[in-house]
């Protein structure tokens, strides 16, 4: 039902945004509604769903080995010339037609149990394939969600900057204008302002990339409007409050997963290997109804010379055709015996890619220990950054201050007033910076960990 409601409001919004002209609509999102439309919409989510789907038919294609197998012919036979016998005596039949059914029912078949197994296990790695999709896409959806904040935070913050030094330029220009300002100080204000305008521009851009990168984790038009609700600063208290339940358990981590069901798989595929030696037992049963117009064959002999049986002859060639319908049934069977050491080799084959992956599951488990320990340093040190860059800040807004007012009084120069609001406006970045390194962190450690949309 949520998948069916989403897709009606982006269709909604986007056939109101090519009717009306596209700047007019716009979609608002939160995070866990850009979670919930990238689940849904996202091509590589509906991929993993379709696998799942497909090794349930795998499965159901074997299970359909050990139903019963019914198969029906049909031959009719026209004979051009017929066999001759010494003294010109032809036999057998001008038209004949033959049916038969055939009826098969394993009993005992080994390879086909084995083969279930392997299916089963086969289904569980495609779940879990589908499921570290949307644990990646979750995260990579998160970190394009921050990523556009942070951009949009900056180019508040770099927009503020560009407003407060526009004040200065005009302020000094008065002051030059009216002789109490020296040119340079004039051109050092103007200089400092034209500097700040190309990286307005280049976050500008950012943003717009940024977005086309959220927009194709959503599956959405280009042309659909998009404003995200929120903003970094309002997720301090997140960060404030991360590190409570930071844990190194690795065991639902989808890799490691993936690879303990391949084990599974390969164990499964080794014992059906194995199955191959063991003898299997089948019933069987056919029936077979043959029609043909051969003539009596005592009629050719005798040419209907004896009275006796021109009675008999008659009764015979009442009909045109001779009709028989023999049926039979029983049991096969099938015990293998020499196939050229192909099982063993087999065998191995699958024994060897056994030790090799046992060996790939014991380095992966060492790397992704090691991510899981560099995620969690990540995020105590961006923690600790954002609550340094938080009195950084605060410092640098009351040294501009102080600054600002020491310039306008005539104490301060123009110098001082420029570092002053750069230290300013660079604190703010970096406190922004921050925040977004510990989010972004926290995506990447929720990831590695295995952890799902809801905190499973």
């Amino acid at each position: 039902m949520r998948r069916t409601g989403m897709k009606r409001l982006i269709l909604a919004l986007t056939f109101g945004a090519f009717a009306a002209g596209s700047a007019s609509a716009q979609l608002r999102l939160t995070l866990d509604d850009a979670i919930q439309m990238a689940l849904s919409e996202n091509p590589t989510i509906k991929v993993a769903d379709l696998d799942v789907e497909r090794y349930d038919y795998v499965k159901k294609e074997t299970r359909g080995n050990l139903l019963p197998s019914l198969s029906a012919s049909g031959e009719y036979t026209r004979a051009i010339e017929k066999s001759t016998m010494r003294g010109g005596i032809s036999f057998g039949a001008d038209n004949t037609f033959t049916g038969t059914a055939s009826l098969s029912v394993p009993l005992f078949a080994p390879a086909v149990y084995r083969t279930l197994k392997l299916n089963r296990t086969q289904i569980a790695s495609a779940v879990e394939a589908a499921r570290s999709s949307r644990i990646t896409l979750v995260a990579e959806v998160k970190k394009a969600f921050y990523n556009i904040l942070l951009a949009e935070q900056s180019l508040a913050t770099l927009e503020e900057s560009r407003a407060t030094i526009q004040r200065t330029v005009d302020d000094t220009k008065v002051k030059f204008e009216q002789g109490v300002a020296s040119e340079y100080d004039y051109l050092t204000a103007q200089v400092e302002l034209s500097n700040l305008l190309p990286t307005i521009t280049q976050t500008k851009n950012s943003i717009r990339m940024a977005m086309l990168q959220l927009k194709m984790y959503l599956s959405v038009p280009e042309a659909l409007s998009i404003e995200l609700v929120g903003n970094l600063d309002e997720m301090k208290d997140v960060v404030l409050a991360g590190g409570e339940t930071l844990s190194t358990d690795v065991s639902r981590n989808s890799d490691l997963r993936a690879l303990d069901i391949q084990a599974e798989m390969l164990r499964y595929q080794l014992k059906t290997t194995n199955a191959a030696r063991i003898p299997t037992v089948a019933a069987f049963g056919s029936a077979t109804i043959t029609g043909n117009d051969m003539e009596d064959f005592r009629k050719m002999v005798s040419g209907g010379a004896e009275a006796g049986t021109g009675e008999a002859v008659a009764d015979l060639n009442s009909s045109k055709y001779f009709w028989t319908h023999p049926i039979s049934v029983g049991v096969q069977i099938s015990i293998p015996i020499f196939s050229g050491l192909k099982n063993s080799y087999k065998s191995r084959q699958v024994k060897n890619q056994i030790e090799q992956l046992d060996l790939q599951r014991d380095y992966a488990q060492r790397q992704t220990t090691v991510a899981v320990e560099s995620a969690i340093n990540n995020l105590l040190t961006a923690r600790e950054m954002m609550l340094a860059q938080a009195r950084t800040m605060a410092q640098a807004d009351k040294a501009y201050h102080i600054s600002d007012t020491r310039f306008r009084a005539g104490a301060g120069t123009i110098l001082e007033l420029n570092s002053a609001q750069l230290n300013r406006t660079q604190a703010h970045l970096n406190y922004s910076q921050a925040i977004y390194d510990y989010l972004s962190a926290q995506a990447d450690y929720d990831r590695i960990v295995g952890r799902e949309v809801g905190g499973n």
